[in-house]
């Protein structure tokens, strides 16, 4: 069993209470509850106060969205912050373990909550305003009657192997030195294997026989499933899609061992470990 305790944003506490929330005399009676602890978000930025998180609930409004309970049977919300003063970059308090690792998956929730709330204001059927139900999951279209449901898109990403060697690329943006591994969005009507198998062959020109599961993680930006696989290859000669990537390469696992502990003579790094591809890496390695 692959050993998840490192990676960011996989360890929200909170029971969502899923059965009462369209309840709107529970849910009010939540709101107004004296432990109740409201974060705030503004884009990929989170309030703080000083070096914690700010749970402090302020003027609650109508988009309040209702987040569950903690195991000291707390309520938990989000609102969208318009302030800019006390803001904290949410992927740096997640790389920098600077919370609490149930604060930092709590918040992974929050953000991509409050990302499709502000995007869904009007229905994709008819035009009309939407107004927020169920204490957040779901938004509802007077007009038309239909329902909208906060989604998220999977990505499956993986560390394709072949005897000693595993695959890892870079693009041209990321930090000097780091590899990581392939990934793609999955289309509709593809199973992961199938999402795997072509963005693996899009990005990198490698074919693909066995694919497994390892592991995955939420990545709340805005809203995405990590799908975390192993690939065996079936080919081993690369061709780069320059759109994609700005290089792919074989690592031995020798050299990708000196990237996972930092102790490699060119400088190269596999990803962070909150990151479920250095998760995939190590896995890799055996």
């Amino acid at each position: 069993m692959p050993d998840t305790s490192r990676l960011a944003f996989n360890h929200n506490p909170l029971d969502r209470g899923a059965n009462s929330r369209g309840n709107a005399e529970w849910l009010a009676q939540q709101l107004a509850c004296p432990a109740l602890r409201v974060v705030k978000i503004n884009g990929d930025r989170v309030m703080m106060a000083g070096e914690s998180l700010s749970v402090t609930p302020d003027a609650l409004s109508a988009e309040t969205v209702f987040l569950g309970h903690d195991g000291q049977g707390r309520p938990w919300a989000a609102n969208r912050s318009r302030a800019e003063d006390g803001l904290r970059d949410l992927r740096g308090l997640a790389l920098e373990n600077a919370l609490p690792p149930e604060e930092i998956g709590i918040l992974a929730q929050a953000r991509s909550l409050i990302h499709w709330h502000e995007r869904h204001g009007h229905c994709a059927n008819c035009g009309a305003a939407t107004e927020m139900k169920d204490a957040g999951y779901r938004r509802h279209c007077a007009a038309c009657q239909t329902d909208h449901f906060p989604r998220t898109d999977p990505v499956i990403i993986i560390v394709v192997k072949k005897p000693g060697h595993i695959l890892l690329g870079r693009q041209a943006g990321w930090t000097a030195g780091m590899y990581s591994a392939l990934a793609g969005f999955m289309e509709p009507g593809e199973t992961i294997e199938d999402a795997a198998r072509r963005e693996v062959f899009e990005e990198s020109g490698i074919r693909l026989g066995a694919v497994s599961y390892v592991a995955s993680q939420p990545w709340p930006f805005p809203a995405s499933l990590m799908i975390g696989l192993h690939g065996e290859a079936l080919s081993d000669a690369i061709t780069v899609d320059p759109k994609e990537l700005e290089e792919a390469r074989w690592f031995s696992l020798d050299e990708a061992r000196m990237m996972v502990d930092r102790t490699h003579p060119q400088g190269l790094w596999a990803t962070r470990p909150q990151a479920i591809a250095h998760l995939l890496v190590t896995e890799a390695l055996g």
